[in-house]
């Protein structure tokens, strides 16, 4: 096992403390499982992952056409166009078999179309797909946005939903993920910027947040928190301590799920596998 951030190393007196890297998602990997968070961002190789599953897929598709149509010429950017994209982006990972998978484009592609046509096609966003980043006391924190629109003088964080529910304001305003996106976009962008926005594809819906600095402060103390926890569970395996022990399981329900169920024996002891398809919509269940 390696460190790859160097946070958990002892500091010489004088020196200043070495910055742990981190995402919004090894933060919540962490908090949810420091065994995940071990697997994912410690761990060299890191451990075999399990199958994709199928909403996942659906979820990969939509974004990478949401991005690649801004790419198009203004005048081709019409939802026929989003369905010739998703065409070429769709694979069958994940489904059952091909019928399901192709019953599964039609319907993103019925989404995309509704969702696309409420675009304005002409209204560049400033930024698709961004990495930003910014630094706090304990950690170098970056991220990739799925969109950053530009209105007035201001910058509003955008990220697009794909999950059977539409999201809600409380979603929104209880993100951390995108409370510090906004940060690392003030950071990186060098602009004002404190809404943050879920836009769920199927249902067209927008769930928003403005955020004072307050809140962001809360946020960011919060994540401080974990890098905290994080730092001493390196510095613990530094010290020599069983990886297993400085990074425990949290077994449950989602062990059925998660990408490194081959490599935990604690994660298969919880719960069975889920099949890679047991996340679409109801309908789509029976076998």
């Amino acid at each position: 096992m390696r460190n790859p951030s160097d946070a958990g190393q002892s500091v010489l007196p004088g020196m200043p403390r070495r910055l742990l890297r981190a995402s919004p998602k090894s933060l919540a990997d962490f908090s949810d499982c420091p065994r995940r968070y071990r697997y994912a961002n410690v761990d060299r190789p890191s451990p075999q992952r399990g199958p994709r599953f199928a909403h996942h897929t659906v979820g990969t598709a939509l974004h990478q056409v949401l991005t690649q149509w801004y790419d198009l010429p203004v005048e081709r950017r019409t939802p026929a166009s989003a369905r010739q994209l998703l065409y070429a982006a769709w694979t069958p990972a994940g489904f059952r078999d091909d019928e399901q998978s192709d019953r599964w484009r039609a319907r993103a592609a019925g989404w995309l179309t509704d969702f696309v046509a409420d675009l304005d096609p002409e209204v560049e966003p400033r930024a698709r797909e961004r990495t930003v980043s910014t630094t706090t006391e304990r950690m170098t924190l970056s991220g990739r946005v799925d969109r950053i629109d530009e209105r007035g003088e201001e910058l509003v964080v955008v990220d697009y939903k794909t999950g059977r529910n539409p999201s809600t304001d409380d979603e929104a305003r209880g993100s951390q993920a995108l409370a510090l996106y906004v940060l690392a976009v003030r950071r990186t962008l060098r602009r004002p910027c404190t809404r943050v926005e879920l836009h769920h594809v199927p249902t067209g819906t927008v769930a928003s947040f403005e955020h004072t600095e307050r809140s962001l402060a809360n946020h960011a103390r919060r994540a401080e928190d974990v890098a905290i926890d994080i730092g001493a569970a390196l510095q613990a395996v530094d010290d020599g301590q069983d990886p297993d022990v400085a990074f425990p399981a949290v077994p449950g329900r989602q062990c059925g799920w998660c990408d490194f169920r081959p490599a935990c024996p604690t994660g298969q002891a919880a719960t069975p596998a889920r099949e890679p398809w047991s996340f679409l919509a109801e309908d789509d269940l029976a076998t």
